[in-house]
């Protein structure tokens, strides 16, 4: 198992790939790869452009969102996506590499309500989604578990599935509403402010000029207005909710 981020990274970028298997409830092409180079062995979940249904809002090529989404929590210091590169695998072609989290299967709508020691992470993770204007923030997009970088399965919250992030018209659909109106510790605020002015440029290279304007927008927003919104209608809901 690779210990570390850079060793996850270096696996990622560098590892052998065997596909394993499909997931077979996903809504585009999703498959669970191993991956081995050296000593360092891991599982990743492998989404090529070419297994992507049409979708009329957005180009295909979600694979540029998913990248921009981890680099952007990266970059923000919070690392709540897991390692996601870029790789072209025959005979699929190109598309995201994600790092698997090892989880018990447990997902937002049951850990929200007994697990209160981690609504600082979900919390934050929905500041996040409205940063990135994420249109599907499922209950089973947040998992609860260990990528191997420190051992202890369940001490982290993890966002998956970032393929529809980053439109330049609001989008933002979730199930995470309980933090509505409740202030935005100052710390974050601080992460974000810059993004108002400048958009880191491994994360503007995959969007498109209007995506990054409305980036630098929604950091605006938090910082001029530092809470959560609460939902207005029943679009502001994915579906299916898990």
């Amino acid at each position: 198992m690779a210990v570390n981020f850079e060793a996850q990274l270096n696996l990622l970028t560098h590892g052998e790939m065997a596909f394993v298997g499909q997931l077979a409830e996903s809504s585009n092409a999703a498959f669970v790869v191993e991956l081995s180079l050296d000593d360092d062995y891991a599982w990743a979940i492998y989404k090529p452009e070419a297994g992507e249904q049409y979708l009329h809002d957005f180009l295909p090529g979600l694979w540029r969102r998913e990248r921009a989404a981890f680099l952007l929590s990266l970059w923000l210091g919070w690392n709540q996506v897991p390692p996601t590169v870029v790789r072209d695998v025959e005979p699929f072609g190109v598309g995201s590499l994600q790092f698997y989290v090892d989880n018990d299967g447990s997902h937002y709508f049951p850990l929200v309500e007994t697990r209160e020691d981690l609504h600082e992470q979900f919390f934050k993770l929905a500041v996040f989604d409205l940063l990135a204007n994420n249109t599907d923030r499922k209950s089973g997009h947040v998992l609860l578990g260990s990528i191997g970088e420190s051992g202890e399965r369940g001490e982290r919250v993890w966002g998956i599935d970032q393929g529809l992030c980053f439109h330049e018209d609001p989008k933002l659909r979730t199930v995470i509403w309980e933090f509505a109106h409740v202030p935005i510790p100052d710390e974050w605020l601080a992460a974000i402010e810059p993004l108002m002015e400048s958009v880191p440029d491994q994360v503007a290279e995959l969007l498109t000029d209007a995506e990054v304007e409305a980036l630098k927008s929604r950091a605006g927003r938090l910082v001029r207005l530092p809470w959560l919104p609460e939902p207005h209608s029943q679009y502001q809901f994915p579906w299916p909710l898990v």
